[in-house]
């Protein structure tokens, strides 16, 4: 079985060079996997299925294929792409996952996340959380014309960044007690997630406690998590001004067998 990973992409008309640098990972690294789990943040904004932006097209046209060819494709929302919905899902083969998605790999019982409902410190922020996935706010918000949508959308992100700009480090982190109370609670060796963009692999402090592995965001640098039946390597890649991927891939580092 070999699966990989992905997060935090924030796919924008603005980063061309992202949105090329995933095609091609479709292409060579994701098309020989039975499973790939796209862990939220996908997208830097959605606001709605029936809004497909165009810079999206070549990235629509490869999971459509990569789904087709049998590669069993897995979405989870994160906090900027909550929106996605079931025609979206249809449209290009996806399977919709829960915000708390268990699965059996090869480090035992594994938790799959975006990582958002684990920063319990940042009060404000989960308070936001919980207004915009009641399907009340949701379904009030798509009624809205577009341009009204847009407009909400670029005053949300504006808002996130300036108030992350003035967070202390840890409280936009994940809530070391919150992970460990979810990994006890569900019997987890190892937790999978995003959101916080600190790429690495944490073990416990309790050894028992069991492994967290933290996707990063791709930037000046493209992450994945390659998993098969031998252990998990996180890979990190320099994104390449033209389509040369597979040469740029750098040490990775290996969870636990």
């Amino acid at each position: 079985m070999l699966r990989y990973y992905v997060a935090d992409l924030h796919l924008d008309s603005k980063r061309p060079d992202i949105t090329r640098a995933f095609a091609i990972f479709l292409r060579e690294k994701a098309a020989h996997a039975d499973e790939l789990y796209l862990l939220g943040d996908i997208f830097e904004a959605w606001i709605g299925d029936d809004v497909q932006p165009a810079y999206l097209n070549a990235i629509f046209a490869e999971l459509r294929s990569l789904s087709a060819s049998g590669t069993r494709v897995y979405f989870q929302h994160g906090n900027r792409d909550f929106l996605v919905g079931e025609a979206l899902a249809k449209q290009l083969g996806l399977q919709l996952l829960d915000d708390l998605h268990r699965i059996n790999t090869i480090h035992g019982k594994t938790l799959l996340l975006h990582g958002d409902q684990l920063c319990m410190d940042d009060q404000d922020y989960q308070a936001f959380r919980t207004l915009v996935r009641k399907p009340e706010w949701q379904a009030e918000f798509l009624a809205k014309p577009v341009s009204e949508r847009l407009e909400i959308a670029r005053q949300l992100r504006a808002a996130s960044r300036e108030q992350g700009a003035m967070k202390a480090a840890e409280i936009t982190d994940v809530t070391p007690t919150a992970v460990s109370e979810m990994m006890s609670r569900e019997k987890a060796t190892l937790m999978i997630h995003g959101h916080t963009h600190r790429p690495d692999i944490h073990r416990q402090q309790n050894q028992n406690d069991g492994v967290r592995i933290v996707l990063g965001d791709w930037d000046s640098h493209g992450w994945y998590l390659e998993q098969d039946d031998y252990g998990s390597r996180l890979f990190a890649f320099k994104l390449p001004a033209e389509n040369v991927l597979t040469a740029e891939l750098q040490d990775s580092q290996a969870a636990p067998h």
